[in-house]
């Protein structure tokens, strides 16, 4: 999964659970930036480079998000 296609997927969970959802650009260094879901957040890495397993899985780890969610 491409890191735009898990922002898209997310914010369309958030927006069906009423959880805040924020996408901040400018809160990374570099190619990176900063993802908040409720009270979570988490760093998410170039968009348009697919997302390593181990990343992702730490991701949703960090959202407190299960993969059978963002599906």
């Amino acid at each position: 999964m491409k890191g735009s296609e898990f922002l898209r997927k997310l914010k369309k969970l958030a927006k069906e659970k009423g959880v805040k959802f924020k996408h901040i650009e400018e809160r990374g260094k570099g190619s990176h930036s900063t993802i908040e879901y409720g009270d979570c957040f988490t760093i998410i890495r170039n968009l348009s480079d697919e997302l390593k397993t181990g990343t992702y899985n730490a991701m949703l780890k960090q959202l407190g998000i299960s993969k059978d969610e963002l599906r």
